[in-house]
Order: C-alpha cells, then structure tokens, then sequence
C-alpha cells in the first residue's frame, strides 16, 4: 500500500517530530573532531552551524574565539541557553534558508545531512551560502565501518538506519555519494576525517578502541566520518 501525500502543514509537522526525535545533540567526540579540523584550518571570519539542534556546538564555536560572528539554523526554536551574540535562524533545513548568498566564510553541520530529504539540494543550498573558498565540514554516519557493513549484510540496512532510527535517519551516503553530491554543487572534492571511536558490532557497551589501545582506527572502525571541502573560487 502507498504511504499517504502529506499536505503542507502536515509534512512540517512530520519534518518537525523527526527533529526532534534525533534530540538536536551529537557525541562529544564529532564535536571534538569539528574543533580540531577548524582549529587545523585557521578558520575565522563568519561562520554557519547549519542544523544547530541545541546549540552544543553553536557554543563551542563561540568559545573558540576565533569567529567575527555565529550564526545558527534548525527547525527547532532558539534554545534558552545559547548566547546572546549567537544569530538564530528557525527554518526547515529541507527548504533554502532566507538569508543573503555568499555571506559566510564557513559553514558546519554536525549529523544532519542524513535525517534530510534531498542531500543534492542540501549541497546547493551550502554552496550559496558560502562565499567563494569558503569552508565546508560536515558530519554523518559512517557507513563503510564494519558495524555499517555488518548490519547491512545481516539485517539489510545500516546500523543506523534501521526502523529504531525512523523517521529520524532517512538518508544513508557513502563517501563516493558525498564526493559526488559536493563536486555537482561546485565544490572540490572531500578529505575526510574520522572521529576515531567505534562500537563493536553486537556488542554496542564496547568501542574498538578500548580493547585495542586505541590502534584499531579510521574508515572501518569509526561510527562518524567527517568531509572537509571548499567552495571552488
């Protein structure tokens, strides 16, 4: 049986609950591997946190020092605790954002592009944003870890995609799909970078690190994975 044409209001609605059943907060350790790679890259001027949930890494932006402005976007209102300084955009991320184009140096976005419809027109939309050079890093699943792969072998989804994960997680990507998607939306192809912290299939208490002195790293054994890109000149 076909799923149901939501109308308007009641799709907003539905965006709306999936937002707020992924809580709008990510691990310490991606918002720790965000500071790094801004931290590596000298990263300064106006910066974006697109999809801000509840401002966690909003206010570690802050607190860094080094941005001339922060401006933050979600679905969700402002949240109480979120400095002053700090611009508030509420709008649906699955839409384009009311602001001006090419007026931010960089943008972040921690764990969002996966519970959003259109990951291309996600893309295009960064890219407007973004002045010419301009820094883009993200974060999403990482579906090429063992614990992804696993599940997708035995349960026929990614471990973080499953029906526990509904309506929350929609959209699952590979390196190649992000590679792809950033380059048709005038961006140079990703690094990217991995949080480095892993749980073991079946045995979610238990990270790969731990048991292994932190040697077991990288592609296979992290649950996040970020990618770091520019906006072509």
């Amino acid at each position: 049986m076909s799923q149901p044409v939501l109308i308007p209001a009641a799709l907003h609605q539905h965006r709306q609950q999936a937002a707020e059943a992924s809580a709008g907060i990510s691990s310490g350790a991606i918002y720790t591997c965000f500071e790094r790679e801004l931290l590596h890259r000298s990263a300064n001027g106006s910066v974006l946190d697109w999809g801000s949930g509840q401002g966690l890494l909003t206010q570690r932006l802050m607190n860094l020092k080094q941005f001339q402005s922060i401006t933050a976007a979600d679905i969700q209102p402002r949240p109480e605790t979120i400095d002053a300084a700090i611009q508030w955009s509420q709008a649906d991320l699955n839409n384009p954002l009311n602001l001006e184009a090419e007026i931010f140096d960089v943008i972040v976005s921690a764990e969002v592009i996966e519970h959003l419809e259109n990951p291309r027109a996600v893309a295009r939309e960064w890219s407007r944003l973004l002045k010419p050079g301009g820094l883009l890093i993200f974060s999403t699943p990482n579906n090429e870890s063992w614990r992804a792969i696993l599940a997708l072998i035995l349960q026929g989804h990614f471990v973080d995609f499953g029906d526990s994960s509904y309506p929350a997680h929609i959209t699952a990507l590979v390196r190649k799909d992000i590679t792809h998607i950033l380059n048709e939306a005038g961006f140079c192809s990703p690094e990217f970078a991995f949080t480095n912290v892993g749980k073991i299939p079946k045995l979610p208490r238990y990270q790969w690190q731990s048991l292994s002195l932190g040697f077991l790293r990288g592609l296979r054994f992290s649950d996040n994975i970020l990618a770091i890109t520019h906006k072509s000149q």
